[in-house]
């Protein structure tokens, strides 16, 4: 493994346990639901998932850690809402509908 991609990997880590932290320490507010695109809470955000590690679903399986391939566009990650356009690869719909 290269160092662009060790240093890619190590920010997606980072950014799921910065998250994962927002998300346990902040409960959603009333009403916000659970993963809505737009609006308050989580939404899903593609293309970010780190191979065995916090991959949400993938085509094949449906359990966190089963992603054998790192940047999958077709595993998503639980983000906040409006941060996935932040992230570099980040998309909030699947390449495959599957």
């Amino acid at each position: 493994m290269n160092s662009q991609n060790l240093l890619k990997t190590a920010l997606i880590g980072a950014l799921t346990l910065g998250v994962a932290s927002i998300a346990t320490a902040a409960p959603a507010p009333a009403g916000a639901g659970g993963m809505k695109a737009g609006g308050m809470g989580m939404t899903k955000c593609y293309g970010i998932n780190a191979a065995h590690k916090n991959d949400c679903k993938s085509v094949g399986h449906s359990c966190a850690g089963q992603d054998s391939k790192a940047r999958d566009p077709n595993a998503f990650v639980a983000v906040p809402a409006g941060l996935c356009e932040k992230i570099d690869g980040g998309s909030t719909s699947p390449a495959n509908k599957g």
